[in-house]
């Protein structure tokens, strides 16, 4: 039995600068430029400019040898594996999919073992182990999955020398190559409103749902629509609709590979004959919508419109900017947003203005805005219209407008709780359709409510998946998703939930469902936000360490963390990526401008929001 580590066996070509439109990248062999051995530690650069190539395997390689150099292999920027399928036999190299998913495990952690063979010298079992941190199925989504990972590969003897018979579907890839060699992108669909369908003007509203491609593909934009037609990943699907016929695929007879975008950056999607035959009228514009939204995500440029053709070149239905935007997840997140806080004197409701950048807050108008407000927690609606708080006793919700001079009305809602300081309702949050969400913590009735345009009755939302207690909730602008922030004993997660609205026959039954727990294991979570499309800004804490602010994608993948900010209580985001961070800290309330340090704002207060 022998163990090898795997060895450095790549070159890196830097290629030549390249003009490039739209997602597109140099995708030939580098005329000039460096090229240079290196290790797996240098292996981490994503520059896509960055080409990677493998060594064939040599006639004089082990068994565990082969292995290790077959995996390096799949770790080049061949995005046909070419030089990978040389360390297979004939058979295994005809029948290997690479495309069926993704093992992603832990860098520098990887043992390759010789196993041997039994009684034929001319075949062996090699094993490999890791420390699994992650896998990615057929459909491109990322799932974080913690344990023990071990694969076989069976090995024989042939004239050229061991290879590889004997392997499972799919890659292996330690996390440096992983982030090297994939990146996050959102695909969009539409959300199943059930009754709430025609709520808002009945415009159809999408969902972001994320993915990961491999970069440096020929054609980016290829990948990125031929993934958009396969459908929303397994999570996200039952409470999302897409306006792609069933089985529909691009136009992949000619060269650009039924993808085109010219220079006045108008995007052309062509699609085979079965699945134009099968688009018609609001579908087409529907789909036209998905394909400018997803585009557009990945963007430099601003795409001038979208248009839908048949394998012939015949234009089915197409859609200008303006018109694509009607529909972005945006539309229902609200225009404008401006940050708001609690003052620590008369919990009152403040606001900044402008770009909510600058460092001095007023008071709203309304009742909010008055000295006898008494906060303890808010939440502002998305048209900046109203808003609803909770009271400093954390046992009444109030709702009311924040325009005029009039009190507030009777008490929305009372929480249950014999210690409602301690156990009473949570910061409420509204979605984009304008019902208002939030949880009565009482230990001898947790419920998590949702109050139907912000007043009347509230209804009992199921949460069949839940272990715990819910201490904060975020939800989404598009109304079918669910920050969770989750007590279950010591630990403080943050889950995410799928929301089920209600149906025609019983519109107020809405239920929680599918969570997931996206935060990192050993990691407690104070305060969650939403920060875009499919990113949420999350403050917690590991065992020992200060809390951090983080960027989380809905799927877990995480980003850097920020600068540490081990008093920091609460952090504040906006679905509009271009405004400022907000945290609050020892008791005041800071801002991030972009390229610049925290900056404290005044007068003094807490529990910073963005409307949502």
């Amino acid at each position: 039995m022998r163990a090898v580590r795997s060895r450095g066996r790549l070159l890196f070509g830097v290629l030549p600068a390249c003009a490039a439109l739209l997602l597109a990248g140099c995708a030939s062999m580098p005329s000039s430029g460096e090229v240079r051995k290196v290790g797996d530690g240098q292996r981490a650069d994503s520059d896509p400019q960055v080409r990677v190539f493998p060594f064939a395997p040599t006639a004089d390689e082990g068994p565990a040898e082969i292995v290790s150099g077959f995996l390096e292999a799949t770790t080049g920027s061949e995005t046909d594996f070419a030089t990978a399928k040389k360390y297979l036999s004939k058979d295994a190299a005809a029948k290997w999919n690479p495309l069926e998913g993704i093992t992603v495990y832990s860098s520098n952690d990887l043992q390759v073992t010789d196993d041997g063979g039994a009684d034929d010298k001319d075949a062996t079992m090699v094993s490999l182990s890791a420390a699994r941190r992650a896998v990615v199925d057929v459909k491109h989504a990322y799932q974080p999955e913690q344990g023990d990972f071990r694969a076989s590969f069976h090995v024989v003897k042939q004239k050229n020398g061991w290879r590889i018979d004997g392997l499972q579907d799919g890659l292996i890839l330690s996390e440096t190559d992983f982030q090297r060699l994939y990146h996050s992108a959102n695909m969009y669909y539409f959300a199943k409103l059930g009754a709430d369908a025609l709520r808002n003007g009945g415009k159809q509203r999408l969902v972001a749902d994320p993915v990961y491609l491999r970069n440096q593909e020929a054609d980016p934009l290829v990948s990125a629509v031929s993934a958009l037609l396969g459908g929303p990943t397994g999570w996200l699907a039952p409470v999302v609709t897409s306006a792609a016929p069933t089985g529909a695929r691009l136009d992949g007879k000619a060269s650009d590979g039924g993808v085109t975008l010219d220079d006045s950056q108008r995007l052309r999607v062509r699609l085979d004959g079965a699945g134009a035959a099968r688009l018609t009228g609001q579908s087409c514009v529907l789909l036209a919508a998905q394909l400018f939204t997803t585009a557009q995500a990945q963007a430099s440029a601003q795409l001038a419109s979208v248009g839908v053709q048949r394998a012939g070149g015949g234009t089915l239905c197409g859609l200008t900017r303006l018109q694509a935007l009607s529909y972005s997840p945006e539309s229902l997140a609200g225009a404008a947003p401006r940050p708001y806080y609690i003052a620590a004197d008369g919990h009152r409701l403040l606001t900044l203005s402008g770009t909510g950048t600058g460092t001095t807050a007023t008071a709203v108008p309304g009742p909010f805005g008055t000295d006898k407000a008494d906060l303890g927690s808010v939440a502002v609606r998305r048209d900046q219209g109203a808003a609803a708080g909770v009271r400093t006793n954390g046992r009444d919700l109030v709702v009311g407008p924040l325009i005029g001079d009039g009190p507030f009305g009777p008490v929305a809602l009372k929480s249950t709780a014999a210690d409602p300081r301690k156990d009473g309702l949570t910061a409420p949050s509204w979605d984009g359709l304008g019902d208002l969400w939030v949880a009565d913590r009482d230990p001898n009735d947790p419920r998590l409510l949702v109050l139907r345009d912000g007043k009347g009755m509230p209804h009992r939302v199921l949460v069949p998946d839940l272990d715990g207690r819910v201490e904060s909730l975020r939800v989404s602008s598009d109304g079918v998703r669910i920050a969770l922030i989750v007590r279950q004993g010591a630990s403080v997660t943050l889950q995410l939930g799928r929301i089920r609205r209600g149906t025609e026959q019983h519109p107020d039954d809405f239920v929680v469902s599918a969570l997931r727990v996206l935060s990192p294991p050993g990691e407690n979570v104070a305060s969650v936000a939403w920060a875009g499309a499919s990113q949420l800004v999350v403050l917690g804490t590991e065992t020992g360490e200060v809390r951090q602010i983080q960027y989380l994608n809905t799927d877990g993948s995480t980003a850097p963390a920020l600068q540490g900010i081990n008093e920091a209580t609460s952090v504040a985001a906006s679905e509009d990526q271009s405004k400022p961070l907000l945290m609050s800290y020892n008791g005041g309330v800071y801002v991030l401008p972009a390229d610049s340090n925290w900056k404290q704002v005044s007068p003094p207060g807490a529990s910073p929001v963005y409307p949502g």
